[in-house]
């Protein structure tokens, strides 16, 4: 069975960046275009993994992360949150989680997938 990787993230050319990046793995990918449509999504089907941008419209990222980890249902999908903000501004989140993974959306193909297996195979 396919794991599930929910990209939550605002802008289209992202969600097919970190598409392009994931063809050609076993990986089945739902798009959530901001922090609303995400929770919904959540309640549709569980993501195995969230990649998270910070900078949303309505709902940010952060506020969704904190909505996920503060619902036991959701609390342990591992979460990548790809970002050109700096991590600095948002080290309490990883104090919440430290499995948090934090990157540049600058990051690799190769990379991407790298911390895409250290979290779910």
């Amino acid at each position: 069975m396919k794991k599930n990787i929910m990209i939550v993230e605002d802008e289209q050319r992202y969600h097919d960046l970190y598409t392009l990046m994931l063809e050609g793995t076993d990986y089945e990918i739902t798009h959530a275009y901001d922090g609303d449509d995400a929770f919904q999504r959540l309640d549709e089907k569980l993501p195995d993994l969230i990649i998270l941008d910070i900078m949303l419209d309505m709902v940010t990222g952060d506020t969704f992360f904190l909505y996920v980890k503060g619902i036991p249902e959701f609390a342990d999908i591992p979460i990548i949150i790809l970002s050109n903000s700096s991590m600095r501004d948002y080290k309490n989140l990883l104090k919440m989680d430290s499995n948090l993974i934090f990157l540049s959306k600058k990051i690799t193909k190769e990379r991407l997938i790298e911390e895409i297996k250290t979290k779910i195979g």
